[in-house]
């Protein structure tokens, strides 16, 4: 099997791994969960997350194939329409986004001019999807549970899961936003464990687990197998459910959600300028 080459950037303030995987032999790569930075208390944006990983595309020549999402992620913005106008290449996501884009475009009132069909992204991907970059096969995989829309993007021997596995001292995502699920979150995540024990998996947030000094977003099948905080040795699906619902209960929004999700719900575009020429992002009350 051949081995891609793998570059990752990591955003301290998401806590958001970005991947840039690459052909070694034909130099052809895909971007994986790409950030725009946005400040919230001023709304204003800038590319400077996005401006280091171009340097390196074309630092080592790379010809830029895809920019993937693994979701439409609550934590961070997209910079998939700048990535795409600076290094070319088409964006993609599950085709099980239409449920997000409905039940989002509901909850921000969006209106009949936004489109709920996926439309918004270049390629839609199906389960089990097989495709290529340059001369690594890759496949993707529907894992469902932390979103209706979440998909693991297999390069190789490498994994890439988003938000539905952490690093294995931090264990798995949650399922409490609109259509996720903690029953729906085990099972994907069996899928994912059933991947041969050597496969590199790399996850698209870490949150630096207590008691460990650095940052990391890469671990195998068999790490996850063995040391999983919510996963390790046999526990069952009632006893993951169980801890997954406790858990969630707990826990607060992320800092971004309500700006993150209108954005990334349109590929990474702002909503449409008002007769002002200004983009505005909703906050709507008591509605999330």
């Amino acid at each position: 099997m051949k081995k891609p080459e793998i570059h990752s950037f990591f955003d301290e303030r998401t806590f958001t791994a970005t991947h840039l995987v690459s052909d070694p032999e034909t130099g052809k790569a895909a971007i994986i969960d790409p950030v725009l930075d946005f400040d919230l208390s001023s709304g204003r944006t800038n590319t400077a997350s996005a401006d280091s990983l171009i340097a390196l595309v074309k630092q080592r020549s790379y010809s830029v194939e895809w920019i993937l999402e693994t979701h439409i992620h609550a934590d961070h913005l997209s910079s998939a329409p700048y990535l795409q106008q600076q290094l070319g290449g088409k964006t993609g996501v599950s085709n099980a986004v239409p449920l997000i884009q409905k039940s989002f475009g509901d909850i921000f009132n969006a209106g009949s001019e936004f489109a709920t069909d996926g439309s918004q992204f270049d390629h839609l991907f199906a389960d089990d999807e097989a495709f290529s970059l340059g001369g690594v096969e890759a496949k993707v995989m529907h894992t469902p549970g932390h979103t209706p829309a979440c998909a693991v993007y297999i390069f190789g021997d490498a994994a890439f899961v988003g938000d539905t596995l952490f690093m294995p001292d931090f264990g798995s995502a949650r399922c409490d936003f609109p259509g996720g699920d903690a029953r729906t979150l085990y099972n994907s995540i069996q899928k994912i464990l059933a991947l041969p024990d050597e496969t590199r998996l790399f996850t698209c947030h870490d949150y630096k687990a207590p008691g460990r000094d650095q940052f990391a977003w890469e671990s195998t099948v068999a790490e996850q197998h063995e040391n999983n905080v919510h996963l390790g040795g046999s526990i069952s699906e009632e006893a993951f459910v169980k801890m997954r619902e406790e858990r969630d209960a707990q826990l607060s929004m992320p800092k971004l959600i309500l700006p993150a999700v209108q954005v990334n719900m349109r590929a990474g575009k702002m909503p449409p300028p008002e007769d002002n020429g200004v983009s505005y992002l909703k906050l709507p009350v008591n509605a999330v």
